[in-house]
């Protein structure tokens, strides 16, 4: 499907067309000028076999895999796989939704340069990949605890690290704060409070009647 009547002839969506045709997507649409397809977990190594080898697509680079957090849905990870076609120099977005135990398939042999990409997106947001052979923590320390990109970890973290002369090591230690975080119910301090936009600090003297000075002249 596509955004507008205008992109239905779009060279990009005629190839999500002739891919959903040849392959079972859950959805393929048009966004922002770029191709998008959805595919279910167990289609995803197929899918991605086929927009590798077929002639009119041949997406032979995989850029990138990342994930997405969206807390409030049954299947809260998404998993985003961005491809490159050099031949026809063209990218292609590939979506595939999961929860927190359910694994994704691992594409390491469809594209080898997947290994590190899987073990970022398993570091960052939790998504298990099944099959990758070496699914480990990249970014953090082996004994993290958690996932630092989900939308509901603390920004603190759990643990804080020093050194210590005594031991003569590093340590982990739970987190303690000197001052508890101020709370907004709102994106940002401003948002919400017109108590606060319209009155702040300093802005008493708008309404102080004029001074005795100004009433002589």
């Amino acid at each position: 499907m596509a955004e507008t009547s205008a992109t239905q002839h779009h060279p990009l969506a005629e190839l999500g067309d002739y891919i959903a045709a040849s392959i079972t997507l859950s959805s393929h649409e048009m966004i922002r000028g770029e191709l998008v397809l959805t595919c279910a977990r167990e289609t995803l190594v197929p899918l991605l076999t086929f927009l590798r080898d077929d002639a009119r697509c041949l997406f032979k680079l995989l850029m990138d895999v990342s994930g997405v957090d969206y807390p409030n849905r049954a299947d809260r990870l998404c998993v985003v796989y961005n491809l490159l076609s050099l031949k026809h120099n063209t990218r292609i977005r590939v979506k595939v939704w999961t929860d927190e135990e359910t694994p994704v398939p691992s594409v390491v042999d469809v594209f080898p340069t997947a290994c590190w990409f899987e073990r970022e997106t398993w570091d960052m947001y939790g998504v298990f990949f099944s099959g990758n052979p070496d699914l480990r923590r990249i970014l953090t320390d082996y004994g993290f605890d958690g996932h630092p990109l989900r939308k509901d970890f603390p920004l603190t973290g759990y643990v804080e690290m020093r050194y210590d002369p005594e031991q003569q090591r590093v340590v982990y230690e739970p987190v303690k704060l000197t001052q508890g975080f101020r709370k907004f119910d709102f994106l940002s301090p401003w948002e919400g409070a017109p108590d606060l936009i319209y009155n702040l600090p300093g802005d008493e003297k708008a309404a102080t009647p004029p001074t005795a000075d100004k009433k002589a002249g």
